[in-house]
């Protein structure tokens, strides 16, 4: 077999060895799998099926790929994953270089790739598009238990073959093939976990697994088995929201005043994540094989808040108002113009409970089929993929009840000091359950006609993927620049759903009106010390009604995105010399045609007495679209073990879903006479880029190697949000609509840009120690930098749209990752940090919907220890002491101001986890 061939099969699927999961680093690629590449390391070498057994092994294995690649991918091999066990696929791809991760409840959860925010990149299972339980496409990770997967394999550059890239890049996860086990194998494993560790309230949980792989009928039949549990109750975090910096008037004088208000949370997490998956394998002759991939995984949390939400510099309440007064200053320490110290009276905050549930399920069937016959691989490929969130999120308000019009009796005073660090005390119990009820406290549903005592929202998403694909190959003769060619066509159909119903919460005995509390607990607001009222607020309270809220923005909420594409594709591997450099590599072609539309409300936001019957109507939209995507990667060996590597490629990645949803809303601007209104754009082209690779590998037989590596990527179309001054608005009008001189407006929505760039460098690098000296085997090294920048600066649309512009969601400019270990006569020791710079993420907003947010960079620092035993009555049992995030590294958010300045708004505290484990392997 031809190595180009050879190196294509090694890249479309790595080594199953194991089910335990960690990285390569430093861009090691895919492992040495399959009955091809058996095939090919019997007809050239023995030393391509090395069996890896532990860390220096499987980087050895890794470089050895890595050096005959054509295409540039980063890797994750199951072997290496059971040496530090991550908990879910997400954690482990954060360490390889030019990727990272965004934390979510402490959890590794998005992945970005070379600086692009998850949107531009893709996910696939076994080489299959995957569906989301998100608002668009990006994959949530932390729903894949690393124990499932036999690795992962990221593509920086394309492969005309692979359907669904990414622009950024394309991460496609892979399960065992039971038939490229040698023999039956069983592992299981049981940890112990402890959640929170250096907090107040730590927690507690454990991880389990068991997998059996085994093959019958003379090797023709493989079945692999696989299942993994996760039971976690998270520690007491701490988050503590500031509402921003202000001023106010004290002694005459203006002053600067630390906070306008203020939220301090204490939470909770309870979650179980049960996942599932088998392969059955037919293979009755070299001719024919089938393979049937399941995949299911059921996420369930459960996050209990206690919130003190204190507003304290509110100027703009009435002095007279009967929910809340003007906080004034009293007893102020000042240094200079800015307030160190000092007491707001005239507070009435809001207690607020706040239980979050949270279901995820997710479900991924693959059947895949392949024939040789007259000289043609044919291959069909069916899928079928679905995903399912449902949400609630259900806030309950508590404080002292009354009209404040008519009494001052529900007001306190509040003491801040920030000479060392952040301080809050207060002269009232807000924990006491005689005084502290379920009421009204600050009319957030508009006033006493329409009392709040508390909010229920939540969406249902539904997300669905059913394609079909068929595929031929055909070897060519020798003498040829190309050693064989792929032809095949790809049809996909996806719909994606967001359904939402939100609720007001109303006391049942009128608008100021109190509702005891039952089953009460003392709780606190945060790191701030100060106690406060807990109590269960899941369901349905007794007294507390359930009120249909009405609202444009509800409306807005509620979409239905569908895609039918068609993928036409050809491919040609390579095998040649150009002067007296073999060069390998591959050149293809993607033909993409997409019809897309979604289905939405359009509302008439000037129709009705009030928000809550505006004119609503169903509108849809959409759009029929082609595009040519052509591909080429080369790898010439330059000699003295030297590679020079280059891409260049026609790339795009589909626009967001939920920016392609056809939901609008317009009203008649009565002062410049046009209708003004916004939504989501049906419409919508992809991004689209060329992209230039180059990279430069330097190797150390299969010992260590070093890299460098440079991308360019030149944006031909770029999505932004934008005013439309000549939008018309005539599919949207409605009898009832008020008539304007022209329906020609402006309209506010995601808009195709275009120009800009991304580019950046990456270094990595591997590096056993013995290479140095003798005396240090088994002590090693792996490292990588990346350093990114973009062109492109968007308007800041970050919470608090704090004006000018805003980096790319998505990049940290500066990217970096060490581990060093030591591996020898069965111990075991691996420290390992990753770091990314500040960036823009997305988290969930004020209603619900995904908003940007500043992200304060971070280290993350994991520690591990292990012994092996490898002979006697516990051989196969292998024990594990590990501790993640061993620095207490926080969660921070901030606003950036105008003038470059950052003001903290979140600061969320996790904790270390501590874990033991037991894994056993027969």
């Amino acid at each position: 077999m031809k190595q180009a061939s050879y190196m294509r099969d090694q890249s479309q699927s790595l080594k199953r060895t194991s089910f335990k999961l960690n990285p390569v680093a430093a861009g090691c690629a895919v492992l040495v799998m399959g009955l091809s590449s058996i095939a090919y390391a019997q007809e050239v070498a023995t030393e391509n099926t090395v069996v890896v057994t532990g860390i220096r092994k499987g980087i050895e294995e890794a470089i050895s790929v890595k050096k005959n690649a054509s295409s540039i991918v980063e890797a994750v091999s199951a072997e290496d994953i059971g040496k530090l066990p991550d908990t879910s696929i997400a954690e482990s791809i954060a360490r390889l270089p030019g990727v990272t991760a965004q934390r979510t409840n402490g959890r590794a959860q998005a992945i970005s790739v070379r600086g692009m925010s998850p949107d531009f990149s893709s996910a696939l299972l076994n080489g299959r598009e995957q569906t989301s339980t998100g608002d668009s496409r990006s994959v949530y990770f932390d729903q894949f238990p690393s124990e499932l997967l036999s690795g992962v394999v990221i593509y920086k550059t394309p492969d005309a073959s692979l359907v669904g890239q990414g622009l950024s890049g394309t991460i496609d996860m892979q399960t065992v093939r039971p038939l490229d086990f040698s023999k039956r194998t069983i592992a299981a494993n049981y940890r112990k976990e402890r959640l929170g560790a250096g907090l107040d309230n730590p927690g507690s949980g454990s991880r389990a697994s068991f997998s059996y792989i085994d093959q019958f009928a003379d090797r023709k039949i493989g079945i692999a088995l696989g299942f993994a549990r996760l039971d976690d109750t998270s520690g007491t975090n701490t988050k503590f929201e500031s509402w921003g910096s202000g001023t106010t008037t004290y002694n005459g004088q203006t002053v600067n005043v630390p906070f306008n208000g203020f939220n301090a949370e204490s939470n909770k997490t309870v979650q179980t994540r049960d996942g599932a998956m088998a392969v059955i394998q037919f293979k009755p002759n070299k001719e024919f094989s089938s393979t049937l991939d399941v995949f299911y995984s059921k996420f369930d949390s459960t996050t209990t808040k206690n919130i003190l939400q204190v507003p304290l510099n509110d100027s703009w309440n009435s002095p007279t108002g009967q929910y809340d007064h003007p906080g004034v200053l009293i007893n102020a320490i000042l240094s200079g113009n800015n307030v160190v110290s000092g007491t707001f009276n005239n507070v009435r905050p809001v207690v607020r409970n706040e239980p979050v549930i949270d279901n995820e399920t997710m479900t991924s069937i693959g059947w895949n089929n392949s024939l040789q016959m007259g000289g043609w691989r044919t291959t069909l490929d069916l899928n079928h993929s679905t995903a399912k969130r449902v949400e609630r999120d259900q806030e309950v308000y508590a404080g002292i009840p009354g009209d404040a019009s008519k009494s001052n009796n529900m007001f306190s005073n509040f003491t801040f000091d920030t000479s060392n660090g952040r301080k809050f005390s207060t002269n009232f119990n807000y924990a006491d359950p005689n005084i502290i009820k379920i009421t009204d406290g600050q009319g957030w549903g508009g006033g006493p006609g329409t009392p709040q005592a508390g909010y229920s929202k939540g969406p249902t998403v539904n997300d669905k993927i059913d394609s079909l694909r068929l595929s031929g190959k055909h070897d060519l003769p020798e003498g040829t620049w190309f050693t064989d060619v792929e032809i095949g066509t790809n049809y996909s159909k996806r719909s994606k759903v967001r359904e939402v119903n939100e609720y007001l919460l109303q006391v049942a005995n009128g608008a100021f009106a109190g509702l005891d509390i039952t089953g009460g607990y003392t709780a606190f607001a945060g790191d701030t010390g100060i106690p406060i009222l807990g109590f269960d607020a899941s369901g349905n309270i007794p007294g507390l009604n359930f009120v249909t809220k009405q609202h444009p923005d509800i409306w807005n909420k509620d979409w239905r995105v569908d895609e039918k594409v068609w993928t036409t594709l050809a491919k040609a591997n390579m095998e040649t010399q150009i002067g007296r450099f073999p060069v390998t590599g591959n050149v293809g072609l993607q033909f993409i045609r997409t019809d897309q539309s979604s289905s939405a409300y359009s509302v008439n936001k000037d129709g009705g007495t009030s928000d809550a019957n505006r004119p609503v109507a169903p509108y849809t939209a959409g759009k029929t679209l082609t595009m040519c995507l052509p591909s080429l990667n080369l790898s010439a060996d330059m000699g003295n073990q030297t590679y020079l590597r280059f891409a260049l490629a026609k790339i795009m990645a589909r626009p967001k879903m939920d920016d392609m949803r056809a939901s609008n809303g317009f009203s008649l601007d009565t002062t410049k006479g046009i209708y003004v209104g916004g939504g989501g754009n049906p419409t919508l082209n992809p991004f689209r880029a060329t992209g230039v690779d180059i990279s430069v590998e330097k190797y150390f037989d299969k010992k260590g190697y070093v890299s460098a590596a440079v991308f360019y990527k030149n944006l031909d179309s770029y999505i932004i949000n934008l005013t439309n001054p000549n939008f018309d608005f005539t599919p949207l009008l409605q009898p009832t609509t008020l008539k304007a001189s022209t329906n020609i407006g402006q309209f506010t929505l995601p808009t195709n840009g275009s120009g800009g760039s991304i580019k950046g460098f990456e270094l990595a690098g591997s590096l056993p120690f013995s290479m140095l000296h003798k005396a240090l085997d088994g002590f090693g090294a792996v490292a990588n930098f990346s350093n990114t920048e973009s062109s492109l600066t968007p308007p800041n649309t970050t919470d608090g749209n704090g004006g000018g512009n805003m980096e790319l969601p998505g990049l940290s400019k500066k990217v970096a990752s060490l581990t060093l270990y030591y591996e020898k006569h069965g111990f075991s020791f691996r420290v390992a940090e990753r770091y990314r710079s500040d960036f823009v993420g997305e988290i969930i907003g004020f209603g619900g919907d995904r908003t940007l947010t500043y992200i304060k960079g971070e280290k993350i620092v994991d520690l591990q220890l292990g012994y092996e035993f490898d002979k006697g009555w516990a051989k196969g049992l292998s024990l594990l002491l590990q501790v993640n995030n061993l620095g207490n590294t926080p969660f921070i958010r901030y606003k950036q101001h105008p003038d470059g300045s950052k003001e903290e708004i979140e600061n969320t505290k996790y904790g270390k986890t501590i874990l033991f484990g037991l894994n056993y392997k027969l």
